[in-house]
C-alpha cells in the first residue's frame, strides 16, 4: 500500500492531504518505483498555492530517488533493483511508491547516494540550464546571484566559479553569507542591511553586472534592474519573493537596453537527448568537485506541509529532503 500526497484545492500548506493507494501493476511504458528520498523544490509550493495552476486534484513533487520494483510492457533499460532518479515533469513524487513513465527516469551513478541525488537532480539541472543554455555565461563575466544560499543558489555559486565567472551573491543572514563564501562567492551582499544595487556598482566600479540570476522575483526585481550593466541580461526564474508582473518594457531601455527572460527548465530539456546531456553535465560537475550539494534539513515525508512552511518562511538553507 502506497502513501501518497494530494491536493483537492490550492492554498497554504494545510491543503496537503495523504491517502493510502493500492498501486496497480505498472502499465505500458511505466516503472513501479519505490522512493527512498524525495526532493523538496520551491516550485512545489507554486503548484500547491496556485501560483502555477494545475488540474485538481493533483499530486505534488517531481523529484525523487528510489529503486525499481517492477517494469511494465515495452520498458527497456530498467530492471527490478535498479537505482533510479526522476525530476519530472510528471508530478506525484510525494509518495512512498508510485508508477512513473520510464521515459522520465535515469540511472543513478554507483557513487551517488539517494539523499544527495534527491537534493541535486532538479536543482542541479536548473543550474545547468540557467548558466550554460540560457544565460550562456562566459569565463571572466561577473554574475549576481540572488538567494545564493538556497538549494539552487548554492549550486549556482559553485558552478559559476568552476567555469571562471566572478560571483556576487545576495543572501539574508551572516550565517548564509559564511556558507556562500565557502561555496566560492567572491562578494557577498546582505540584502536586509545593504542596498544590493549600490553594492553591485561599488564592486563593479559603477558598471553593473552583465548577468543576473534571480530566483526571488518581485522582491528583487527593482534591485535586479538597477544592478544590470548596459545590455545586461536578467534571468528571472523564480517567485520566492512574489511574482514579477506589470513589467513596463520601456524601463529596459532606460536602464541600459536590458534583456529579460523568464525561463522554465522543461523548455530547455524537451528531448531525451537534451535531458541526458544535462544530466551527464551535472554528474561531471559533481565528480569534479565543482559543486557540493548541501542538504540543510530533512523532514519525514508526511511532514511535507511543515517543510513547505519552513521553505516559504526562509527558514531553510541548502536543499531539503523528505524521507519516506
Amino acid at each position: 500500500m502506497a502513501r501518497v500526497a494530494f491536493i483537492e484545492k490550492t492554498g497554504g500548506p494545510e491543503v496537503i492531504q495523504w491517502r493510502d493507494v493500492e498501486l496497480p501493476p505498472p502499465g505500458k511504458g511505466e516503472v513501479w518505483m519505490r522512493n527512498t528520498a524525495v526532493g523538496l523544490n520551491y516550485i512545489d509550493t507554486y503548484h500547491r498555492s496556485g501560483v502555477y495552476p494545475v488540474d485538481l486534484p493533483s499530486g505534488l513533487g517531481s523529484e525523487a530517488a528510489g529503486v525499481v520494483m517492477a517494469v511494465g510492457e515495452g520498458v527497456t533499460g530498467f530492471t527490478p533493483g535498479d537505482r533510479v532518479g526522476t525530476f519530472g515533469p510528471t508530478r506525484g513524487a510525494y509518495a512512498s511508491e508510485r508508477n512513473v513513465p520510464a521515459a522520465t527516469l535515469f540511472h543513478l551513478p554507483a557513487g551517488l547516494d539517494d539523499r544527495t541525488a534527491a537534493a541535486l537532480m532538479l536543482k542541479g539541472c536548473t543550474a545547468e540550464f540557467l548558466i550554460e543554455r540560457c544565460a550562456k555565461v562566459q569565463a571572466g563575466q561577473t554574475v549576481l546571484v540572488h538567494a545564493a544560499a538556497g538549494g539552487v543558489g548554492h549550486i549556482l555559486v559553485g558552478w559559476l566559479k568552476a567555469i571562471g565567472a566572478t560571483v556576487v551573491a545576495s543572501v539574508g543572514s551572516e550565517d548564509k553569507a559564511d556558507r556562500t563564501r565557502k561555496a566560492g562567492a567572491d562578494h557577498v551582499i546582505l540584502h536586509k542591511s545593504e542596498d544590493i544595487a549600490r553594492r553591485v556598482h561599488e564592486i563593479t566600479n559603477g558598471e553593473g553586472v552583465p548577468v543576473i540570476l534571480d530566483g526571488v522575483g518581485g522582491a528583487t526585481w527593482a534591485a535586479s534592474l538597477d544592478s544590470a550593466a548596459r545590455r545586461g541580461l536578467i534571468v528571472s526564474y523564480g517567485n520566492a519573493g512574489g511574482v514579477v508582473d506589470g513589467v513596463n518594457i520601456g524601463v529596459l531601455a532606460r536602464k541600459g537596453s536590458l534583456f529579460v527572460t523568464r525561463p522554465t527548465l522543461f523548455d530547455y530539456y524537451v528531448t531525451p537527448e537534451e535531458k541526458q546531456a544535462g544530466i551527464d553535465r551535472l554528474f561531471a560537475m559533481l565528480d569534479s568537485g565543482a559543486i557540493t550539494p548541501e542538504i540543510g534539513q530533512t523532514f519525514p515525508l508526511e511532514e511535507a506541509a511543515e517543510a513547505h512552511r519552513a521553505i516559504e518562511a526562509g527558514e531553510t538553507s541548502g536543499s531539503t529532503i523528505l524521507l519516506p
